[in-house]
């Protein structure tokens, strides 16, 4: 398939808000680096049969107008994007429970990180209708990164100006940087004890 040194993303996605957060945070992490080979799960259930004009459950030729649909938005997502290098991604359109295809998917392709979107269901909802994105977290043997939409807001930062105090030494904030492949953790001129 690829590279074995290739780290193997896995993106589930069904045409819902929190999954298209979902994929366009994948596309910023494989755009970065070459190494990433991106595979978009959406699943088809029975339930999901009117999505394409049938409502007496799904077939393998939905199953392929949904792939193409999937790879139309994949290809929206990477359009305009600068990215390291030529980025791999395949699109798998299953048909069966949402948590197990994902997490079935995963196991396949050997994934190092699944990236999944949050409904945002809880209390009765989630208890009848189950949470796709819990179970996976839960059952998943990599990382998974549950994308949701932010909510918090915006919060001013203030701006850390040297105040020199007549009687007290001024301590000046901690500050990390990375450069150089090193994590430099305390200012140059602070002396080694």
């Amino acid at each position: 398939m690829s590279d074995p040194k290739s780290i193997q993303v896995v993106v589930a996605f069904d045409f819902s808000p929190s999954s298209e957060l979902a994929l366009a945070r994948a596309v910023e992490v494989v755009a970065r680096a070459p190494q990433h080979v991106m595979h978009v799960a959406a699943i088809l259930s029975e339930h999901a049969g009117a999505l394409f004009g049938t409502l007496s459950g799904v077939s393998y030729h939905d199953a392929e107008k949904l792939q193409q649909l999937v790879s139309e938005k994949v290809a929206a997502a990477f359009e305009g994007r600068p990215s390291a290098a030529e980025v791999e991604f395949y699109v798998h359109a299953r048909i069966g429970k949402p948590h197990e295809e994902i997490l079935d998917l995963a196991r396949e392709v050997s994934a190092d990180l699944i990236f999944i979107g949050s409904h945002g269901k809880s209390g009765i909802e989630r208890m009848l209708l189950g949470s796709v994105s819990e179970r996976v977290v839960r059952e998943a043997q990599c990382p998974v990164m549950v994308v949701r939409d932010k909510t918090y807001p915006a919060v001013e930062r203030e701006r850390v100006v040297r105040y020199d105090h007549p009687r007290t030494h001024h301590a000046e904030p901690h500050r990390y940087s990375y450069s150089d492949k090193r994590v430099s953790l305390r200012p140059r001129d602070w002396p080694l004890s």
